[in-house]
């Protein structure tokens, strides 16, 4: 037992009520008090409902890469591959769409398939070579950065990306609202289920929680972390083609910063609601903080070093937070 366990337990009945009270809710707290800071800073620009639909709808497509990446973090496995893999099949999809005259459905199913490809790269490596998984994924994403230049020479690919392509991101088709908060709103209800509501997803978080005994109860691990790792390649994939439709273009390093970002939100939602355990929901409050903390900056007029600090802090004080819940949850 670590000495910061042992530490707690000396804390009264009252005192560890209360840490644990603020371990599950001061990510929402200090969402809700976020909110309400820059609402009285700036009641012009910040509360209004057209800056809300615009922070969650810049705020979906780091909600789907930082889902995918809660199903490797649940099974105590890392992907740092993301946000390489979500640039290379930004790459991919464009070129597919403008040099390869695939149809934009076609061009997205394969690329979401080659994602989900990567992942199982990822999982076999990490389960059948009993590879690190920091190790495995880091190389696996280096891989991936030289075969997104050796497609794309390096050149992003702007001309001849068609109308329709742009649309899956700027179009409104139901009931006015962005077409990415859609997508999220529907990769995170499945994510949820999956996790929650089904003997697969009980199979994830028995893996995650214990692989000794979920190999004793019949479970097959090895099983279960290709599909996790899987899950996250796809969502990666998904990622970065909605980022290419979005910037017009398909760029080698476009999505490499959604790796940070979705760390983050990711130890963020861990911080949330439960005893530091990744959870799809959880990671859904956390990439609200990042987004709507960064749109209070952007409106504040804040230099860009601001936005690095601000999303280095807080992932530091999201792996605090978690750990914190942890040790209370150990005591």
């Amino acid at each position: 037992m670590s000495e910061n366990v042992i530490s707690t337990r000396r804390l009264s009945p009252a005192a560890k009520a209360a840490l644990g009270i603020f371990a599950r809710y001061a990510t929402i707290i200090g969402l809700g008090a976020m909110i309400l800071a820059f609402s009285l800073l700036s009641p012009d620009a910040f509360p209004t409902f057209n800056n809300f639909i615009n922070v969650i709808n810049q705020a979906s497509l780091a909600m789907i890469i930082s889902g995918g990446l809660t199903l490797a973090l649940v099974i105590g496995e890392m992907d740092l591959s993301v946000g390489y893999a979500a640039s290379l099949h930004g790459v991919l999809v464009t070129g597919l769409i403008v040099h390869s005259k695939l149809p934009i459905p076609v061009a997205l199913a394969v690329v979401i398939a080659l994602g989900g490809l990567v992942g199982a790269v990822n999982g076999l490596i990490v389960t059948k070579l009993r590879v690190n998984s920091v190790i495995a994924t880091l190389g696996v994403g280096t891989i991936l950065v030289g075969l997104a230049f050796a497609y794309s020479s390096g050149v992003p690919i702007v001309a001849g990306v068609p109308e329709a392509f742009l649309q899956l991101t700027l179009g409104r088709w139901l009931f006015g609202i962005p077409n990415p908060i859609i997508v999220m709103a529907l990769v995170v209800l499945i994510l949820w289920v999956l996790v929650e509501r089904t003997a697969i997803g009980q199979e994830i978080q028995a893996v995650g929680g214990n692989q000794a005994a979920a190999r004793l109860a019949g479970i097959s691990v090895d099983r279960i972390k290709i599909l996790a790792f899987v899950i996250s390649g796809m969502c990666a994939a998904l990622t970065g083609a909605l980022l290419a439709s979005r910037l017009g273009s398909g760029t080698t390093s476009a999505a490499d910063s959604y790796l940070l970002t979705a760390f983050a939100a990711v130890f963020l939602g861990s911080a949330t609601l439960r005893d530091g355990e990744f959870h799809v929901l959880g990671t859904l409050v956390g990439t609200l903080i990042i987004a709507f903390g960064f749109n209070g900056l952007n409106i504040f007029g804040a230099p860009t070093f601001s936005q690095y600090v601000f999303q280095g802090a807080t992932l530091i004080i999201a792996v605090g937070l978690s750990s914190l819940g942890r040790m209370l949850a150990e005591s």
